[in-house]
């Protein structure tokens, strides 16, 4: 198991000389290669490349010209990300000999700054899935247990930032996809709000609901990361902390789940915070809006694809498209509109308080293979149980960050969710480092011993 460091340590070790960049890019090269046949986190791994920018990266620091701290850093990227010269295949045979000539604009960004993109991690296909498993590339199991999924679409990501191979990883989240890979892998993991993060370069999946985020191993990471990925003011914590609890979600949470919840409103009462229950808009009409929109948007852009190279996509996208051909325009119009009623009543609710706090995933990691899952005496599909508490607020477009919570009577992770307001991501971010820093011992999944076979 390759230990894992956060990035302002591995920044330390670059500027006293402890270890140079190519010492740093090549242990995560070893890692990704000693553990991807385990994990299959990685569609693609850029050794050569991401050497020679290494390199470069200790030049420009022997000579007084180092771009920052994430100057030397290893990173991965999600496949929908597209990278100049590098395969980005969005999961699926339709693209496996795609090659941009244009990076997206994130990963430029990190590009100026020094980060070294060492990978492209694996993912269901074309964002459409929570459980990460891919006929094609290859299903992304869990780093503490390799019988259990490590969930999507983002689940390569979320892999390799739990199993050490990156300190950070980008992704994508359009009903959860970067939030419950991050909860089942136990990392923190951050989706701004709607649009602040590019996703110009991103394949799209739904243009109306995608987001682009950030996986790491703390949210002092995340906070890092979004510095250099998207323009965000500083912010402090409110002299008093209000927060939200949504009626009756915890309570339907399997008891590691529920505990971690309880820790984590713990640390917060200690904080000073006050709590308040709130009640969000009928979470089965919520589902079908977000899934009509997915579905009418993904065969649009897929459309094209779908004619010459049908016999490429899995079954998943496949039976999805085939559903968004049976909806009516007007359907999709409602739904659309949908959006705006729930944006106002949101924005309503969070005038009462500064963030919400809820578990992440209701459940711990399923079996691969999963199909129904358990949530409080009802019998989901496993797609839907794994985005029962972050698909909504996908669809007001607002701020959500998890963290992980140490649970001793668990071997396997647990999350809470905090959620902000539209556009508070430095204030949201600012609440969570605090959050992590009164967890003390509750805090992360870093103490859990992870299976590798």
């Amino acid at each position: 198991m390759t230990e894992r460091n956060s990035i302002k340590r591995i920044a330390a070790d670059l500027r006293n000389g402890s270890r140079t960049a190519v010492d740093v890019v090549q242990d995560s090269l070893s890692a990704a290669e000693r553990l991807n046949p385990l994990h299959f986190s990685f569609i693609t791994i850029i050794s050569d490349l991401a050497l020679a920018q290494a390199a470069m990266a200790d030049d420009r620091r022997k000579y007084g010209k180092s771009r920052g701290p994430l100057d030397g850093i290893p990173y991965a990227a999600k496949d929908m990300f597209e990278t100049r010269g590098v395969l980005t295949t969005g999961g699926s045979q339709v693209l496996k000999d795609n090659v941009p000539d244009r990076s997206a604009f994130v990963i430029r960004r990190l590009e100026e700054a020094g980060a070294i993109l060492m990978g492209k991690t694996n993912q269901h296909e074309f964002a459409y899935g929570a459980t990460g498993e891919n006929g094609w590339s290859g299903t992304t199991v869990n780093p503490f247990d390799p019988t259990r999924l490590a969930g999507g679409s983002s689940g390569g990501s979320a892999a390799a930032v739990a199993s050490g191979i990156v300190p950070f990883a980008l992704g994508t989240d359009t009903g959860g996809s970067v939030r419950v890979p991050a909860a089942l892998c136990g990392v923190a993991a951050f989706k701004p709000s709607f649009d602040r993060m590019s996703l110009e370069g991103v394949i799209p999946y739904c243009w109306s609901l995608d987001h682009a985020g950030v996986l790491a191993n703390s949210v002092d990471d995340l906070e890092l990361v979004t510095r250099h990925t998207m323009n965000l003011s500083s912010a402090g914590r409110p002299q008093t902390l209000r927060v939200g609890i949504v009626k009756n979600w915890a309570e339907k949470s399997e008891s590691p789940v529920y505990e971690g919840f309880l820790a984590a409103k713990s640390a917060l009462e200690m904080m000073g915070a006050t709590f308040t229950e709130i009640e969000l808009p009928d979470q089965g009409e919520a589902r079908t809006v977000s899934l009509t929109i997915q579905l009418a948007e993904t065969l649009s852009y897929h459309g094209p694809n779908l004619a010459r190279a049908r016999s490429c996509f899995g079954i998943d996208m496949l039976s999805g498209m085939a559903l968004g051909q049976f909806l009516s325009a007007e359907s999709y119009i409602h739904c659309k509109r949908m959006l705006e009623i729930y944006d106002r009543a949101f924005a309503e609710t969070m005038k009462a308080v500064d963030v919400l706090l809820t578990p992440a995933c209701p459940v711990t990691a399923p079996k691969v293979g999963t199909v129904n899952v358990d949530v409080g005496g009802q019998s989901l599909p496993v797609g839907n149980a794994l985005t029962l508490f972050t698909s909504f607020f996908n669809l007001v477009g607002v701020p959500a960050l998890v963290i992980p919570m140490h649970q001793d009577n668990s071997r396997l992770p647990v999350s809470v969710q905090l959620v902000g307001a539209r556009d508070s991501d430095a204030e949201l971010l600012a609440i969570a480092c605090l959050l992590e820093s009164a967890l003390g011992d509750n805090y992360g999944a870093a103490t859990y011993t992870p299976r590798l076979g």
